[in-house]
Parts: structure tokens; C-alpha cells; sequence
């Protein structure tokens, strides 16, 4: 039985970007839910080659946030937060469909335990076989001098072994919950990240305020992974490199940056190029490449949040002037129409 103190309003934020179909079925999976008090937002990153009103014709009862711009999954996630009204908020994946019993083990950990301040559930593989591949079963932290961290469970077949509550270094963001008080405290997402890594830098600047972040086993979402983007893609290559290293520009010492620059340059390059050629992916060199001279050429510090903003008729405002999210829309534009 759970013990809840009471039972507060969640808000489900997902963001939508060409792939209503997928956002349907999700939607359709949290109907199915045994925690009933919901609201369901989901905001569209100006999709090209969808429409998402569809997604309302189907569901009335849902929250319909159309942008103007592609914000990233950090941008539209910030933006979500202006028309989320419950006590917790919970960032899911469209790309993924939930256990009916999902929510609740959530929600008593964050009421239970103030010192934590974000959960994620157990993730597995939706196309895997009998949905039984873990993908997320908590993760370690990621090395200041590789930029790389790793998931806990990965590629293991579920038989039980991670049907645990613990501590973790990060949450993950295809379904990453926390609540109202945390999100003030701590900021809106990463902004300047648009795409991966993010929630690794939010969950390092939540645990700086003393929070923790867990791993709840006893609850399960299925992840389809990488249907927005596709799996080395160009895009996925360009945010992956660029902000391997903007995690570290953020989040390291100077001594620690300068060496993992180092590494990173004579170690990480050849080590990438050489894969692209063997693994017969040559044309995404120029965007590994690209990724990596970004960050020489956009030298200015890249601290901050936003702060979460009331809702009115504006955008919420960028963390720097040189960061225009413009630029990252019409480089998903672009990618996408070749």
C-alpha cells in the first residue's frame, strides 16, 4: 500500500517534434495509469513534417503548447513548466509508454524524503524482447577528464536484480520527476545545452544545493530511444560532441578542463574519426568536427539557469546573448530536409 501524505497534482510535461503518432500512444499509456491526478502538457518544437493538432483532437483534455521555434528538448521542456500547475512535475519522453503502476512509487520518495530532489524509474528498451532490455537502472558520474559517464544496467536483461530504491549521480531525462519547491530553488533546465546533457548539468547543480538525486526500480517506463533524431544521426552527433565538452566548460576546474581538452584532442578526436571511417559514417566527421570548434569559437562563460517565468506571450528568455535558439532550428531544419 502507498503511503502517501496525499495526493497531489503531477504535471507531465513532453515535448513533440515531428512524431505525433508516438506522442498518442504515450498519452494513451498514462490514461491507462492507476494515479489519476494528472494534467498533461505537451509542448511542439514547431514541427515540420507533423501536425500536432491531432494530438488534441484526440485528447481535449490535454494542454497543446505550439511554438514558433525548435527549443531543444531543454527549451521546450522550460517552457512546459509556464502551464504546469501541479506540486510535481514529471519530464517524460514522447517517445516512450508507461507502466500503469508507474507513478506512485514516484511520488511517495519525493513526498517521503525532502533531501531528494530528483527520481527517474527504471528504464527498458520498448522494442527489445518482451520489453525485458534495461536501458537506465541508475548511472555514475561522468568524468571530468573523458566527459563520459555511463548508465547502470545497460544492455542487461531485466531479471530482477535492479528492483531497488538507491541514490544515483543523475536522473534521466526521458523521465525525470521532481518537484515545484526543487524547480524554483534550482532553475529551469540548461537552456544553452538544446539537446543532451542537460539533465546531467541539472542534476549537478541540484546536488551543489544539498538535494539528492534516486533511482526508483520499482517503477518502469518503456523508452523507444532516438525516434525523434535517429541513432547516429547528424544531430545526435553534433550535440553529443559539442556538449560533451560544454558539460565540462560548466562543470570542471580549470586544471581538470585543460586536461581533458587535452585528452579530448589526442585521444577523443582520432579515436572518433577513425570509427566514423570504419563504421562507414564519414559524412558525419564534418559535424563531429563542427561540434568541437563551437566551443572555440564561443568562448563566453556559459554559467546560469533560467528562472522559471509566469506565463505571458513571450518566449522565455535566453541564459546568453550569443546562445539564439534561431540558430539551433534551422540547423535541425537543415539536417532534416537532406
Amino acid at each position: 500500500m502507498n503511503n502517501f501524505k496525499s495526493n497531489p497534482l503531477v504535471s507531465i510535461i513532453t515535448v513533440n517534434y515531428n512524431h505525433s503518432t508516438d506522442t498518442i500512444d504515450m498519452i494513451h499509456s498514462l490514461k491507462e495509469c492507476t494515479y489519476k491526478n494528472i494534467e498533461i502538457i505537451v509542448v511542439d518544437n514547431d514541427s515540420q513534417n507533423d501536425n500536432p493538432s491531432c494530438i488534441l483532437e484526440k485528447f481535449p483534455d490535454i494542454k497543446l503548447v505550439l511554438l514558433d521555434n525548435n527549443l531543444g528538448f531543454a527549451g521546450g521542456n522550460n517552457e512546459g513548466f509556464r502551464y504546469a500547475t501541479g506540486e510535481y512535475i514529471l519530464l517524460l519522453n514522447n517517445d516512450t509508454e508507461v507502466d500503469p503502476y508507474f507513478l506512485e512509487p514516484l511520488v511517495e520518495l519525493l513526498q517521503n524524503d525532502k533531501k531528494i530532489g530528483m527520481v527517474s524509474p527504471r528504464l527498458l528498451f520498448y522494442n527489445s524482447p518482451e520489453k525485458k532490455t534495461i536501458q537506465y537502472a541508475g548511472a555514475s558520474k561522468i568524468n571530468l577528464l573523458t566527459g563520459r559517464g555511463k548508465n547502470l544496467g545497460w544492455g542487461e536483461t531485466d531479471k530482477g536484480k535492479y528492483n531497488f530504491v538507491k541514490e544515483t549521480d543523475y536522473a534521466h531525462g526521458a523521465a525525470l520527476m521532481l518537484s515545484r519547491e526543487v524547480l524554483s530553488e534550482v532553475g529551469c533546465m540548461p537552456d544553452v545545452f538544446f539537446l543532451y546533457y542537460e539533465e546531467h548539468d541539472w542534476c549537478t547543480a541540484m546536488q551543489k544545493k544539498g538535494l539528492k538525486a534516486f533511482y526508483v526500480g520499482t517503477s518502469k517506463v518503456y523508452h523507444k530511444e532516438s525516434v525523434s533524431i535517429g541513432k547516429n544521426s547528424p544531430i545526435k552527433t553534433y550535440y553529443m560532441t559539442r556538449n560533451r565538452i560544454v558539460f565540462l566548460r560548466r562543470n570542471a576546474n580549470w586544471i581538470n578542463f585543460l586536461f581533458s581538452m587535452l585528452f579530448f584532442l589526442f585521444i577523443s578526436v582520432p579515436t572518433g574519426i577513425f570509427r566514423f571511417v570504419k563504421n562507414k559514417e564519414s559524412h558525419l566527421i564534418k559535424y563531429f568536427i563542427s561540434a568541437i570548434v563551437w566551443n572555440f569559437t564561443h568562448l563566453k562563460s556559459l554559467k546560469g539557469f533560467p528562472k522559471l517565468k509566469q506565463i505571458d506571450n513571450e518566449l522565455p528568455e535566453l541564459t546568453d546573448t550569443y546562445h539564439h535558439f534561431a540558430f539551433h532550428s534551422k540547423f535541425v531544419k537543415s539536417i532534416n530536409t537532406k
